[in-house]
């Protein structure tokens, strides 16, 4: 049996390593993305390079965009040269950018009255995850969709997690991240009390990731602020726009996350300090120096 032709639209941290995923399992692969310069190793490794989503779109039966925000993901789908343009009936279409419940609910309802299926379907992990195949797809929409593509899924992924309907992943991803971004931030202000108090930053921060706030993201954290992370998995810009979408959501709700909305503005301040492309240490740092 024949393999899908897949696109991947947005090679940037996660898109290129999930892109790299489909071409190494064999699958027909088409790329995007804005800076045509990325897509330089994928058409030399036999992939497509489509000038626009749409072109992508006459190409792939499946599509997955990944790109940084709402406004991105509006301009993929259904902008002037979108996906949704030249789509095939039928087509699957998947988001696994991090946005907006309501954004996603309504390319959902633009998909499928074009005659195209339509699974949310963002990950967990990182930039080295996303090259080894080991994400975690948290997944809404109907089932049976989510079956149709899940070989394609399951290459660049550990677990499939179907959540329920459109928006079901969506929602998950943003509470996942808003509580690392919780996290980050508490690790800064206690870093923070750390310097006012004299203590030693390098055994206080041994203490705090060998000890019960030891996280995965407060180990990430320490591990960056000792300069051995090298380039930022995951940027301060991204996570401030991520919690804003949570604090969004959970309003509307009637729920009021207080952490959550005190971690944006620790967010928001480092990337107002210039420190929007850099990794979480970075919070730290700016929350220090404030």
């Amino acid at each position: 049996m024949s393999k899908p032709h897949v696109a991947v639209l947005g090679l940037g941290t996660m898109g290129a390593g999930m892109a790299g995923r489909l071409l190494s399992a064999g699958f027909p692969l088409t790329v995007f993305n804005r800076n045509p310069e990325k897509t330089l190793p994928f058409s030399r490794a036999g992939a497509w390079a489509a000038k626009s989503p749409r072109e992508a779109a006459s190409r792939a039966e499946i599509l997955i965009s990944m790109v940084a925000d709402d406004l991105a993901s509006r301009d993929v789908w259904m902008g002037e040269n979108g996906v949704l343009v030249g789509a095939k009936r039928g087509a699957v279409l998947i988001e696994s950018s991090t946005l907006s419940v309501g954004w996603v609910k309504e390319l959902a309802d633009a998909a499928l009255r074009c005659g195209c299926e339509f699974l949310d379907a963002p990950v967990t992990g990182t930039k080295p995850h996303a090259a080894s195949g080991e994400l975690i797809f948290l997944v809404g929409g109907p089932i049976n969709v989510l079956e149709s593509v899940r070989p394609v899924l399951s290459v660049m992924s550990r677990e499939v997690i179907h959540l329920g309907p459109h928006g079901s992943g969506a929602m998950m991803k943003l509470i996942n991240n808003f509580v690392c971004g919780v996290q980050a931030a508490s690790f800064a202000e206690g870093l923070a009390m750390v310097d006012a108090a004299g203590l030693d930053q390098a055994k206080a921060v041994r203490i705090l990731t060998e000890g019960a706030p030891g996280s995965g993201i407060v180990k990430r954290i320490a591990t960056q602020l000792s300069g051995e992370g090298g380039d930022p998995n995951f940027t301060v810009r991204l996570m401030a726009k991520d919690l804003a979408y949570a604090v969004q959501e959970a309003s509307g709700k009637g729920i009021r996350l207080q952490t959550a909305a005190s971690a944006l503005e620790i967010f928001k301040k480092a990337v107002a300090a210039g420190h929007g492309d850099k990794d979480f240490s970075a919070v730290t740092k700016a929350f220090n120096k404030a």
